[in-house]
């Protein structure tokens, strides 16, 4: 995309930005669900990224939005709304991870924090083929499983960069780093997390391109009718 376009997109969400948080300031209680509509995937994964655990990076971003709609009238269109909601958002998760390692060290507990379960993203697959589903949810656990795996400050970069699709500029911006910074623990992450496939991914790989069930039982009835013989 060239600077002209990714300029004008982004003078455009400017002007839309301002139009929401006008009509937030309001009371408009569309404004408020189309926010949240519209930021909810970018913020929880941000939340996340920062600690993986699916029902505190959920709270995370419910307080944030709290927070965030508590000071709306603050936000001046200096940035975009969707960086000025994540960094509201890094900022609570950070101080709970803060807060969590500080209560871990007193109490010198070895315990590692609880297992995060694994996201279930939404999957563009028919309803007539379960071996394709199947086979697309084991990829994607072991990606979820090696993002989590990934060191705090790697997994924050990965998951701005790869999964939300962020710049290196807004990466950068979001998470108060330079973008060498950005770009050196992003060339660091992948490298983990391609690592952890390596190791995990043969055995997945023998469900590729599955023919079974349905697929099977239509194509083998479709050469025995046009062989004629009985089903």
């Amino acid at each position: 995309m060239s600077h002209v376009r990714r300029d004008a997109i982004a003078i455009v969400a400017a002007v839309d930005d301002m139009e929401l948080v006008r009509r937030a300031l309001a009371h408009d209680g569309r404004a408020f669900r189309t926010i949240m509509q519209r930021y909810n995937q970018r913020l929880y994964r941000i939340a996340r990224g920062v600690i993986p655990n699916n029902s505190e990076a959920e709270d995370i971003v419910q307080e944030a939005y709290v927070r965030a709609f508590a000071h709306l009238g603050s936000f001046r269109g200096q940035s975009t709304l969707a960086t000025w909601l994540s960094r509201i958002v890094i900022n609570e998760a950070l101080g709970r991870l803060r807060k969590r390692q500080r209560a871990a060290l007193f109490a010198r507990s070895g315990n590692r924090a609880a297992e995060a379960q694994v996201i279930q993203f939404p999957l563009n697959t028919g309803l007539d083929d379960p071996e394709r589903t199947m086979a697309q949810r084991q990829i994607l656990q072991l990606v979820e499983r090696a993002t989590d795996n990934l060191p705090d400050q790697y997994r924050t970069v990965f998951i701005a960069r790869v999964i939300e699709g962020l710049s290196i500029e807004e990466t950068s911006e979001l998470l108060d780093v330079r973008p060498e910074t950005v770009k050196t623990r992003l060339h660091r992450a992948r490298a983990l997390v391609r690592k952890e496939l390596d190791a995990q991914i043969g055995p997945v790989l023998l469900d590729a391109f599955p023919f079974a069930g349905r697929r099977c039982e239509r194509l083998t009835a479709a050469v025995m009718k046009r062989l004629a013989l009985p089903d």
